[in-house]
């Protein structure tokens, strides 16, 4: 007869906490495993989730200053002064936390404009 899963998790509840430590000391004994190790792979495939913010770095002003001034000016609201000194701050960010279609759209504007953008 084969124990369930659904037995175990309530075996191992039943369990006082230092009985918990020896089953698992003793399972990594048994085959050959660290319990860290788990942890750290369950971890990193958390890590891996699809990325839903990005941020629009303005990397290089590029030859036609005026022109990124501008979109920089449309894209943000800034005023003329701001607009240009967040420009000739490069590298920097433009905008941040923003949809993947909204980076990508602002991305393409300042490029338009002749700057150099990455996103992040």
């Amino acid at each position: 007869m084969s124990i369930t899963k659904d037995q175990i998790i309530e075996a191992v509840a039943e369990m006082s906490v230092m009985q918990v430590v020896e089953l698992i000391e003793a399972m990594e004994e048994k085959f050959g495993v660290s319990a860290a190790a788990a942890v750290a792979v369950a971890g990193e495939a958390a890590v891996v989730e699809e990325q839903t913010e990005f941020d629009v770095m303005l990397t290089a002003i590029g030859a036609n200053k005026v022109s990124v001034i501008k979109a920089v000016r449309s894209a943000t609201g800034l005023g003329l002064k701001e607009a240009k000194g967040l420009v000739e701050a490069a590298p920097c960010a433009v905008k941040e936390a923003l949809s993947k279609g909204e980076a990508e759209a602002l991305k393409k504007e300042l490029e338009e404009a002749g700057a150099s953008v990455e996103l992040k």
